[in-house]
């Protein structure tokens, strides 16, 4: 806690003290003799490797486990001090906002208007209160436009902005967000974390942030808290864990850092703005450009997606809108394809329709057989157990494929957000992965929700080893550092229309938003990985 705070008494936002939970009928604990403390004022940064626990924490810090998940918990948990074990989550709303992982399942409401005032009009305040607190949260979350929306209408990003607006709404002493920038554009994300150190210093709220992408926040953090197991790894300031991260998880490393560390250069860099004034103390504002301009690998296969003059217009309770505005796309067999560009750009809706869920109303669109894993992993999981989802050899195989295959009787609702995505990911492709049965094309859309850079890596495998055998694999995605590994070709939509489609090298550097951290760091055409940044800096010397 803070020295201010402790001279006025002031209790902490969070302070979790000897907590260990275990979910029903599981036999490993899921956390582990957790204690720590949030100030009034912070803004704390969650790290963490998939099914680290990282979410059940947050769930405990809202009453959430055990009040709904049920289980086994001992320890203490208090909120602006209120015990979050006894309160439970109504009475613990005034005190403490939550983005859960899957805001899908957190939206209640019809409208976003009435979503957003919900919190609000459970708590008594008078209408004039709430009309007040619900336009001025929109404004902060740049969501005025959407308030008459339906909540059904909305795309993934959108839907994640309300949920938060929701949470914010109370103006609650305690945000916990999980995963908040998934879903989110480059440009979303980088406004929302401002957004919430903004909040954080204006408003003294305290901010516990669970995130994958730690790219994203680790220049907004005071403070960083990583979890292995279930219990607390590391706990210290953001250079500290970035130097911790190196030694002991690199899985952890920021590209930056991870750049600064291949090149031998210390300090590591907290995030851009730190790494380039280090290089410029050192003298290489400039690293010498090694790379040339390359084209993609040819693909002389025959095309499975082919889109000609592509109109689609949606309904979205209003006026029909142009969601896709006279596509030209070709995609052949073997091609790994970045689809990108900000929330509502086109790209679940080009993937949708190609998978025959949207018709067009202009154009062509030809596509050869399709396996599509859309947004929301809910949408796949109908069983109570694992394996029931994936009988059989057939199955089993399946999960070994997405690592999956240790939790044949666990709950699929109570596997973690990046586990819930790769078992939708392998009842999508089951029985598909080989042969005949494999589709022409793979669509993916956001599947890297929930998985940290091992997992990622996994993905990235797969996707090579279904486009060596013959299919197209194109991944709709926000996680630039992602595309940087696994796509060829990256095209970017703006809009409802192709701004850019050319090698991933080309497109993810020179920009800002749709870049790599490397690529924001050099500045060098073509360099977007740590590795290629790396050598640069070595032959640009001290």
């Amino acid at each position: 806690m803070s020295e201010l705070a402790i001279r006025r008494g002031v209790a902490p936002a969070l302070a979790v003290r000897g907590l260990s939970y275990a979910y029903p009928q599981s036999t490993q604990p899921a956390l582990e003799d957790v204690s720590l403390e949030v100030a009034p004022g912070e803004f704390v940064l969650l790290a963490g490797r998939s099914a680290s626990s990282k979410s059940t924490l947050l769930k405990a810090a809202c009453g959430l486990v055990p009040h709904f998940h049920g289980g086994e918990i001992e320890g203490e948990v208090s909120v602006a001090d209120l015990d979050a074990v006894v309160a439970g989550p109504g009475e613990l709303a005034a005190a403490v906002g939550y983005l859960a992982q899957d805001p899908e399942t957190q939206v209640v409401s019809t409208t976003v208007a009435a979503e957003i005032e919900l919190p609000l009009e459970m708590r008594g305040d008078a209408p004039a209160d709430r009309a007040r607190a619900v336009e001025e949260v929109a404004l902060a979350l740049a969501i005025p436009h959407l308030l008459d929306r339906t909540v059904d209408t909305l795309s993934g990003g959108e839907l994640q902005r309300v949920a938060l607006a929701a949470a914010l709404v109370t103006r609650p002493r305690l945000i916990l967000l999980d995963e908040p920038t998934s879903q989110l554009d480059p440009v979303a994300g980088d406004e929302l974390i401002w957004l919430l150190r903004r909040l954080n210093e204006e408003w003294g709220v305290a901010v516990l942030l669970a995130e994958h992408r730690l790219e994203r926040c680790l220049a907004a953090a005071d403070r960083v808290i990583a979890m292995e197991a279930g219990r607390l790894s590391f706990d210290g300031a953001p250079a500290e864990f970035l130097a911790w991260a190196c030694d002991s998880d690199p899985a952890l490393e920021t590209p930056a850092a991870r750049l600064f560390s291949l090149a031998g250069i210390d300090p590591l860099p907290i995030g851009v703005r730190d790494a380039r004034q280090t290089l410029r103390g050192m003298g290489v504002a400039h690293p010498p450009n090694r790379s040339s301009r390359r084209e993609c690998d040819p693909h002389p296969q025959d095309p499975v997606l082919q889109a000609k003059g592509l109109w689609v217009e949606l309904d979205r309770g209003e006026d029909p809108r142009d969601v896709l505005k006279g596509v030209e796309l070709t995609v052949r067999r073997g091609e790994r394809v970045a689809l990108m560009g900000r929330n509502g750009a086109g790209k679940s809706t080009l993937l949708r329709t190609a998978a025959g869920l949207h018709e067009p109303v202009a154009g062509k669109l030809s596509v050869d057989s399709i396996a599509l894993l859309t947004q929301n992993p809910s949408d796949y999981l109908v069983r109570e157990r694992v394996a029931d989802e994936l009988p059989g050899e057939e199955g089993l195989a399946a999960l070994r494929t997405v690592g999956l295959e240790h939790a044949t009787d666990a709950d699929p609702r109570d596997l973690s957000g990046g586990e819930r995505q790769r078992l939708a990911l392998a009842i999508a492709l089951a029985g598909r992965m080989e042969g005949k049965d494999l589709p022409g094309l793979v669509a993916l859309d956001e599947p890297t929700r929930g998985m940290d850079h091992v997992r990622k890596g996994e993905l990235v495998r797969l996707v090579e080893d279904l486009a060596t055998r013959g299919a197209a694999v194109v991944v709709a995605t926000h996680d630039v550092e992602f595309a940087s590994e696994f796509a060829e070709r990256v095209i970017l939509l703006g809009d409802g229309v192709v701004i850019a489609d050319g090698p991933m090298a080309e497109v993810l550097s020179g920009g800002w938003y749709f870049a790599t951290e490397v690529a924001r760091v050099l500045d060098l055409p073509g360099v977007v990985t740590p590795e290629q940044g790396a050598v640069a800096l070595r032959e640009a010397g001290p």
